[in-house]
């Protein structure tokens, strides 16, 4: 009976076929474009992982030469600083002395038990305030509170003169009032450190809010990254400290400190509330590194030991 069936209709087994090969057609077709989308996305997969290992291998490659971190990032050294002891160089028999303050014993210490992320935070607010007025054109923005130096495009102006009433809604008394609270914190572990009398150092200039971004440098002001000897460029300076306001790894990459050693370059990275500080001698030549990506926020504070040198904290005008 079957047989008569398809022998009475034969369209209809015609058709049957028909439809069995465009199923399977349709089949093959949606197994193509699967196979085929599949590996659109393989490839997208491989030139996002190479273009990834090729922006990780730039960033890593900017300074090669770095033989030693000394403080990373994510860790917390709290409540005592981590010192790393150096000789002092022999340029301080060149130096007036001042017995209680100058260098009997050098060397970089790093804490970040003086000042907390908070105060951090509230300090790069003010100077983000601050810099919002002006800044570089170049990569490198300084705001010194103390002198009232600015940058604006290629040139400096005095940020009190300039601005005037104006500041009244962009600083305040709590603003300074913390400013001059971390300052006396700073020079409190520097002496303890190194075996000083607090009152027998001196603030002196230039201290000073940095803002640094991968932004092409316009005049000299804006190459921060040379290597240079504190006490050689600024004469004043006995002991150097930096304040980080932004974190390295996540608020920008590049800006490392790097101490550079006879045989070795040593960096610490910077971690918003952490102080790194140091003899300013020949004996801790440094640089920082060109900042890849993102923006860094610190403070420079500087210590000396020639109270003719020494400056006052700054106050609302």
């Amino acid at each position: 009976m079957a047989l008569l069936r398809m022998r009475a209709n034969p369209q209809g087994a015609n058709a049957t076929e028909i439809e069995k090969k465009i199923k399977r057609g349709n089949a093959l077709r949606q197994g193509s474009a699967w196979r085929g989308s599949r590996g659109l996305v393989a490839v997208l997969l491989v030139v996002v992982t190479l273009c990834g290992a090729a922006v990780w291998l730039y960033v890593t490659s900017l300074d090669s030469d770095i033989t030693e971190t000394l403080v990373r990032q994510g860790e917390l050294v709290s409540p005592r600083p981590r010192v790393y002891s150096v000789e002092c160089s022999e340029d301080y028999e060149n130096y007036k002395r001042y017995p209680g303050c100058t260098p009997q014993k050098c060397g970089r210490a790093v804490t970040d038990g003086v000042v907390t992320r908070e105060e951090a935070q509230a300090l790069r607010r003010l100077a983000e305030r601050g810099l919002a007025l002006a800044g570089s054109e170049g990569g490198a923005s300084i705001m010194d509170l103390h002198s009232g130096a600015l940058s604006m495009g290629k040139q400096f102006v005095n940020i009190y003169r300039y601005f005037g009433d104006q500041l009244s809604d962009v600083f305040t008394q709590e603003d300074f009032q913390l400013y001059r609270s971390v300052r006396e914190r700073i020079q409190a572990v520097i002496a303890e450190t190194f075996g000083l009398d607090p009152k027998l150092m001196y603030l002196t200039k230039p201290t000073f809010f940095s803002r640094i971004n991968s932004t092409i440098a316009k005049t000299q002001h804006d190459e921060y990254w040379h290597p240079h000897i504190d006490k050689v460029t600024y004469g004043s300076f006995d002991y150097t400290s930096l304040l980080y306001l932004s974190d390295y790894g996540s608020d920008f990459t590049g800006g490392r400190f790097i101490f550079m050693d006879p045989n070795d370059n040593r960096t610490v990275e910077p971690r918003a509330g952490r102080v790194s500080f140091f003899s300013s001698g020949t004996e801790n030549l440094h640089r920082v590194e060109k900042v890849a990506w993102g923006t860094r926020y610190a403070i420079t504070v500087s210590f000396t030991c020639d109270p003719a040198h020494g400056i006052s904290d700054p106050a609302m005008p």
